[in-house]
């Protein structure tokens, strides 16, 4: 039988043809080549920023500078610990306003650790976050307090910082707290208004309020607050039920109207921890500055704890809204050296540690809204100054 050349016989072979050098030239670059040449919007676009590379690969390869040659800016909301805070540096500053007062007495850092330190304060956490996020040398700060809570929420959004908690600064032992008008219990709190702001670790609170009355997030109807010091106008003005902020401002709203303050975080004195975070680019840089850092908190905050005077006085002046200030000491005081030993697992015990409580929280916010994947605890924390430190003071 005699065999016939078709048509199908030259397109066979020539498509063997164009696939050998497809693959050719796929092996040797050219069709990257030519994609480059005639099709660059089909090449994705990677944009690259500095959380892609070690916080610490700008450090200098000498020790030039142990501390900065310019003031460490450390920012925080005011809180009963952020006493301490004021204490080791002379008071507060803005950044609006960063120079202290004319005639303002130095703090305990720069008096005993030769340490130019200033205290940042912000009046919303949202705020603060962005300043730890562009860092001291593009307008915000080197360090900041926030919870712990904050930190698991806002990790995947610092990633550029790097942030590394270096220290316990203090808990929460009653100064958030939840107020109502017209509620009971708890549980009457279903279908009620109930006003926090989002970016606090009043939300997180109030999270566990939730939790605890065996409600769910849509039993209630939540109102978003400009700012935790919102709470208490919110509430007067009857914009909501509940609201969910701090006791000194919330209690007097709630006596106000003929309500009651229902939970605060005495009920729950390990959920709201401040820790104090460093941008990791600055504690790579300046690792004795961190260590000076510490040391005058630490120093500051066992001066507060023995006599509170003085940073009751500094407090009442930044942050009036806290009522009586030795009470909010007494609420919120400064961590110890032990408190801190403990609460990081290098001694001691705790009944909530640093990465169960960063681990609970992060699993919890993403939980409720799914977002990008969060840093392990163990990624978020650098021990080395607080090790340094407990080692130096014994036990």
């Amino acid at each position: 039988m005699k065999l016939h050349r078709g048509p199908g016989l030259f397109l066979f072979l020539l498509l063997c043809v164009l696939g050998a050098a497809w693959v050719f030239a796929s092996r040797s670059g050219y069709l990257d080549t030519l994609q480059a040449r005639f099709f660059p919007s089909v090449r994705e676009a990677v944009r690259l920023s500095p959380g892609d590379f070690p916080a610490g690969v700008s450090a200098p390869v000498a020790d030039v500078a142990s501390v900065p040659l310019r003031p460490v800016l450390v920012g925080f909301t005011p809180r009963g610990s952020a006493a301490g805070l004021l204490v080791a540096a002379g008071g507060a500053t803005t950044l609006d306003n960063p120079a202290p007062p004319p005639g303002a007495a130095q703090g305990l850092l720069k008096t005993a650790y030769a340490l130019d330190a200033r205290a940042v304060l912000f009046a919303r956490e949202e705020e603060l976050r962005q300043a730890l996020s562009i860092g001291a040398e593009n307008g915000g700060v080197d360090m900041a307090m926030l919870s712990v809570d904050r930190l698991a929420s806002w990790a995947p959004g610092l990633r550029d910082a790097a942030p590394r908690t270096v220290m316990l600064a203090g808990r929460s032992r009653g100064q958030e707290a939840l107020a109502a008008v017209g509620v009971t219990d708890l549980a009457g709190l279903r279908g009620k208004r109930v006003g926090i702001y989002p970016f606090s670790s009043t939300h997180y609170f109030a999270l566990w309020v939730l939790a605890r009355a065996g409600l769910r997030t849509t039993d209630v109807r939540w109102v978003e607050l400009p700012s935790t010091l919102d709470a208490g106008r919110a509430l007067r003005e009857g914009r909501a039920d509940a609201v969910v902020g701090l006791w000194g401002d919330v209690e007097l709203a709630a006596r106000d109207r003929g309500g009651a303050v229902l939970a605060t975080t005495a009920d729950a004195p390990h959920l709201v921890a401040t820790v104090l975070v460093a941008r990791g680019d600055f504690a790579a840089r300046y690792p004795d500055a961190v260590r000076r850092v510490l040391r005058g908190m630490l120093d500051a905050g066992q001066s507060v704890l023995k006599d509170p005077s003085t940073g009751a006085r500094m407090l009442g002046e930044v942050a009036p809204y806290l009522g009586d200030p030795t009470e909010a000491i007494r609420s919120a005081p400064p961590a110890t050296l032990a408190d801190n030993r403990a609460f990081f697992g290098l001694s001691g015990e705790a009944p909530v540690t640093y990465d169960e409580l960063y681990q609970s929280a992060a699993a919890l916010f993403q939980k409720l809204k799914q977002g990008p994947q969060v840093p392990l605890a163990e990624d978020t924390r650098d021990l080395g100054a607080l090790k340094y430190v407990s080692e130096a003071r014994g036990p």
